[in-house]
């Protein structure tokens, strides 16, 4: 029994890009181009995903297994939810960081541009969602989320510096606000309040 090769494959894709093309053109289906590539970056991602499941050795493949299958939802995506594009594309890269890691745990940098890419991905959405409100506190609060995860989760040597970006982060983040509420307004004054409540706290019990 003869391989399949690649030229089979290319003919294949050619057959069903053929139909496609014409079955638009004779009004039966909309948008067959994005359904086209959707299959094509589908079929591609499902390659290197079973490279990737069947050998760890080769992590390298996890990141266009999940880059192509992200782009190959994204063609599917209705214009319904076309605002969710964002996520499900750099979503899908940041899952292929993660995936990374999950092979061996020396790969603990793959949890920085994992964490970043799918906080630029829900902030694509929340953005689009929430009128163009302003959006950078939420930024910083996810890279403060980043480092966090980068001090809780296993890897082989502790990372407990990264609990004071994570922490710096986090409050830059609360301080900038968020496109549904200013915590500028609250987190300021309770600073204050906390601040004095411990001074007056030390004072009297050195006395």
């Amino acid at each position: 029994m003869k391989r399949i090769g690649p030229r089979i494959i290319l003919g294949i894709l050619l057959i069903l890009g053929g139909l496609l093309s014409l079955f638009d053109k004779l009004g039966f289906i909309r948008d067959a181009s994005g359904i086209f590539w959707g299959f094509v970056f589908g079929v591609a991602g499902g390659l290197f995903m079973y490279i990737f499941l069947t050998n760890p050795s080769n992590w390298w493949a996890a990141f266009p297994a999940f880059t192509l299958l992200g782009l190959g939802i994204q063609s599917f995506l209705p214009e319904a939810f076309s605002e969710w594009g964002g996520l499900v594309f750099l979503g899908s890269i940041g899952l292929g960081f993660f995936a990374v890691y999950i092979t061996s745990t020396e790969r603990w940098w793959a949890i920085i541009p994992g964490g970043v890419l799918i906080s630029l991905g829900i902030i694509s959405v929340i953005s689009e969602m929430s009128e163009g409100r302003e959006t950078g506190g939420l930024l910083f609060i996810g890279l403060g989320i980043t480092f966090l995860l980068v001090a809780l989760l296993p890897s082989p040597i502790r990372m407990n510096w990264a609990y004071i970006p994570a922490g710096v982060l986090i409050i830059m983040g609360l301080l900038l606000g968020t496109p549904f509420f200013g915590l500028t307004e609250f987190v300021l004054p309770g600073v204050a309040i906390i601040g004095g409540i411990l001074l007056i706290y030390f004072y009297f019990r050195k006395r």
